[in-house]
């Protein structure tokens, strides 16, 4: 599987990290307009969720696709969406942010609030890709209002190990 976050040219290397502050400000914001200006056309956004509770979780191309999710996917789940960044790093062309997402389920108006931890990576003076992890488990449980059962592993015979 390939990423995008490997190797890239030297001239992309650098961002200003007043630049990375102003783009995480406008994502957090929620605003498309501010959001906008700062995406690459060919920007790839991915959303790491259980789609059966976020269907706008999951791995999208272009600047059309990130400000559709922004606009008008995530606001039929969640609204009032409000982010607060607890760590925030940026070097060379690569930044990262670990969040606390609080906001309200349009289903019901209950209140959820879970971690998000964000990597991006800048090209050509835009976000060309963004990498969200969200604490899933702890986020889904919210969203549906119940404890998750989960039920111990079978133990794994000795020949299902692979030695690496």
């Amino acid at each position: 599987m390939t990423h995008a976050l490997q190797h890239q040219p030297i001239m992309d290397r650098t961002v200003d990290p007043a630049f990375a502050e102003a783009y995480f400000n406008a994502f957090a914001s929620r605003n498309p307009a501010k959001f906008a200006p700062f995406l690459h056309d060919e920007v790839v956004w991915t959303i790491s969720g259980p789609i059966d509770v976020f269907p706008y979780c999951g791995m999208h191309r272009g600047k059309a696709a990130v400000i559709d999710i922004m606009a008008r996917q995530a606001p039929k789940v969640i609204r009032d969406v409000k982010v607060v960044r607890d760590k925030f790093l940026v070097e060379g062309n690569r930044g990262a942010a670990l969040t606390r997402l609080t906001a309200h389920v349009v289903a019901d108006g209950r209140t959820v609030s879970y971690r998000v931890a964000n990597f991006f990576r800048f090209q050509d003076g835009k976000v060309v890709e963004n990498v969200s992890l969200m604490d899933s488990f702890d986020a889904a449980e919210q969203l549906l209002g119940h404890v998750i059962e989960v039920g111990d592993a079978p133990p794994l015979a000795d020949d299902n190990l692979i030695a690496i």
